[in-house]
């Protein structure tokens, strides 16, 4: 018994020393999206301030496609010491429900260190589209059954469990067209390539207040400070619909030292006003959560989104 104290004991050390160590290397976030969107914006902002919290260099990778699971096996791969981050989206916790196989364990590889934020979707369409409402856009794809078509940032991310639910909410027949990333999508949007665009605020927000874009709904209980001329699906006739999309920080399954290191960075991070500044420009909140707490969210999602999937019969395959 006591050699088996002894054991545990001297891990303990081991971790909690490799911890205050950490990072002693360049540290890498994994951002499974193309530049410009969403994760893209938020992975650049932590950058920084944690390169100078780390006193080591903080860099950027962009790994797009596979519905971020490309992205996510970079990091399942690398070593297991934190040095290598990926940011998440819901798509994240959709993955494993969506496709037949996955060359990862979703929930016994990674580790969450936090969620970061969470933001409201906003659904707008090409300024060519006669539509001002959702009332109208009702109105127009009841007569034109399974001819709108609405663009998102993936296969089957948030945004596309957001315009699920809205299309089964209204009750229309819309079809899905997925981008790899939320840039692409805004873009193909405004060349009339889709009818409609379910986004990020983020991605979006800009084409929608210049009028290249014209924002219908946000899918927010409450409108969102970046758009607030544009209501709420909730007060456009369909009192509590809400589907919010979030981006949070895991590692491959680590030390729990090590993690808790990360979380109180990043926690300290979105606490800096320029962070907190330029998040809530992009329509972002910064909702941060213990490594524990997030790990159960990230529980809890998956099984939201497995009933959702079901129920809609939704795959990537």
């Amino acid at each position: 018994m006591q050699k088996s104290f002894s054991v545990v004991l001297v891990a303990l050390i081991s971790c909690m020393a490799f911890a205050q160590d950490f990072p002693s290397r360049p540290v890498r976030i994994i951002a499974p999206f193309p530049p410009g969107g969403a994760a893209d914006i938020i992975a650049r902002t932590l950058s920084q301030p944690l390169s100078r919290a780390f006193g080591q260099s903080v860099i950027v990778e962009n790994r797009p496609g596979a519905n971020t699971a490309i992205g996510a096996e970079i990091v399942a791969r690398a070593p297991a010491d934190g040095h290598t981050m990926l940011i998440i989206a819901p798509s994240f916790t959709i993955n494993p429900f969506a496709r037949s196989r996955l060359p990862y364990d979703t929930f016994k590889d990674f580790a969450g260190v936090t969620r970061v934020v969470s933001n409201a979707i906003v659904i707008a369409v090409h300024p060519s589209l006669p539509v001002k409402s959702v009332k109208e856009l009702v109105a127009l794809a009841r007569a034109r059954p399974g001819e709108l078509t609405f663009g998102t940032a993936s296969i089957l991310g948030g945004q596309r469990i957001a315009g699920e639910l809205f299309r089964e909410a209204v009750g229309i027949k819309i079809v899905n067209v997925p981008y790899n990333g939320g840039a692409p999508a805004t873009t193909a949007a405004m060349g009339g390539h889709t009818s409609m665009l379910v986004s990020n605020v983020v991605e979006s927000a800009p084409q929608v207040l210049a009028g290249r874009l014209r924002g219908i709904a946000v899918t927010s209980l409450v409108r969102d400070n970046v758009l607030p001329d544009v209501p709420t699906v909730a007060e456009s006739g369909y009192p509590g619909f809400e589907a919010l999309n979030w981006f949070g920080a895991v590692v491959r399954t680590a030390p729990r030292p090590l993690i808790e290191k990360l979380n109180v960075e990043i926690l300290r991070t979105l606490e800096l006003p320029e962070v907190k500044d330029q998040m809530a420009r992009q329509g972002m909140i910064p909702s941060p959560m213990s490594p524990e707490a997030y790990d159960a969210f990230l529980r809890a999602e998956a099984q939201r989104n497995e009933r959702i999937i079901r129920t809609l019969n939704l795959k990537i395959e």
